[in-house]
């Protein structure tokens, strides 16, 4: 039996935004339309919990998409903040900020010998495209199904994450000649990545990946997948970028190169180096980054860039993440707890479901085959999922709402938030 929850003030706000906002919110998957129902407005958080507009708790698994790693309002990135906006919130000019920000991403994540600061991770990702065609002039990327890189033209190609959601499959106002520069191969499928690169040959400039897809749920790479595509792109003069939005800082303290032992060329950041504000970078080789204005011609630009606030909520956060070599070991012993107890209970009620899950990302599909692809993601119960949803937000529990979406997890979940949510998942 679903405990139902008083909504009523967010229902009000959400006809009210209605009228201002399209759709009522400010990026589409806010908008429930995949799980039904109306949005939930949150007021505050702290630690592992969201306070909505109507006074109700829950236990947040989605911690802004990633960046809340250490929880809500973490105290030393507050405090950074508040004493740092008493200069000013932007100068539009260098900063001694910004050179520390680069320095410790670079003692942090390996392989990177320059890094450039923009302001989203969308930004970084078309940044770092636009610099791969520039230093190989070559026009062509590959980009793998359902995996999402923000909301460039080139990149809504066949994208996970809220197309996905909203089964949008082409996208009024990107021009026909964009999309045929944009190849697509399924998600793990190496071979199908050796025939693009035989059709075309010389005519890639870079391969762009999620080295752990987040957009179409959790989904990782097989074994030996990233390890192929370095060696292709080796072979063949293509610029390997990996897409770490998601997985940099959050996997591991270097990340998914870290992680899986992968030199790529280019690598992009956003969403924890931000510690929650608006924040993204793309780095990596020197031979390569060189071409970007004024050291090239590749031009970037952005007032905001660097921004001092931005700056010292991400130094901040990453310092902390630096200090504590253990954190990882800790998320991830905690999202197995959780992943391996819902696992426990769906399958004592006998609903076909596969659990992903690696480090501090994972994801619920239901269904009974392996999901390893953005095909296979679709083909889940995903009306199954939207009554998962609903009924864990009615006993406190919020979800991404979207089967398409990674959950992340904090530090600042505690046993008994996860011992809470095994007990409303044990109610479903």
């Amino acid at each position: 039996m679903i405990t139902k929850l008083n909504h009523d003030r967010s229902n009000q706000l959400f006809e009210r935004a209605q009228l201002h906002i399209p759709g009522g919110v400010n990026s589409p998957v806010r908008a429930f339309k995949s799980v039904g129902g109306t949005p939930v407005f949150i007021k505050r958080a702290t630690g592992a919990h969201l306070f909505d507009e109507d006074g109700n708790r829950y236990i947040d698994y989605i911690n802004s998409w990633g960046p809340m790693i250490l929880g809500h309002a973490y105290q030393p990135v507050v405090d950074a903040i508040r004493a740092k906006a008493e200069d000013s919130t932007s100068f539009g000019a260098p900063t001694e900020l910004e050179i520390q920000m680069a320095e410790h991403i670079k003692k942090m994540a390996p392989h990177i010998d320059l890094i450039r600061m923009v302001n989203s991770g969308t930004e970084a990702c078309m940044s770092a495209i636009r610099l791969a065609r520039g230093y190989t002039g070559r026009n062509k990327i590959i980009k793998f199904e359902g995996c999402y890189h923000g909301h460039a033209d080139a990149f809504l190609v066949k994208a996970g994450s809220g197309l996905a959601t909203l089964g949008i499959q082409s996208i009024p106002g990107v021009q026909s000649y964009v999309a045929q520069d944009t190849l697509t191969v399924a998600y793990n499928n190496i071979d199908e990545v050796k025939r693009l690169i035989a059709v075309h040959p010389k005519e890639i400039a870079a391969i762009i990946i999620e080295p752990v897809a987040g957009n179409m749920g959790c989904i990782l790479p097989a074994p030996g997948f990233l390890k192929s595509l370095r060696e292709l792109c080796s072979l063949h003069g293509i610029v390997l970028i990996f897409d770490e939005v998601m997985t940099g800082f959050r996997l591991a303290k270097g990340g998914a190169q870290e992680l899986f032992q992968i030199d790529a060329d280019l690598v992009t950041f956003g969403k924890i180096i931000g510690g929650g504000m608006p924040v993204g970078a793309f780095g990596g080789k020197k031979e390569i980054m060189q071409h970007i204005a004024p050291l090239g011609s590749v031009y970037q630009a952005g007032t905001l860039s660097g921004n001092p606030i931005a700056m010292i909520a991400g130094y901040t956060l990453l310092k902390e993440l630096d200090s504590n070599p253990g954190i990882y070991k800790t998320l991830d012993g905690k999202t197995k707890r959780l992943s391996e107890g819902i696992h426990q209970i769906l399958e004592g009620k006998n609903i076909p479901h596969t659990i992903n899950q690696l480090g501090s990302m994972m994801s619920v599909h239901f269904g009974a085959h392996p999901v390893v692809d953005f095909e296979s993601a679709k083909s889940c119960d995903n009306a199954m999922f939207n009554k998962f949803f609903h009924h864990l937000l009615e006993n406190g529990v919020y979800l991404p709402p979207s089967a398409f979406e990674s959950w992340f997890i904090s530090s600042a979940l505690s046993d008994e938030d996860i011992s809470d949510t095994l007990t409303a998942v044990e109610k479903f």
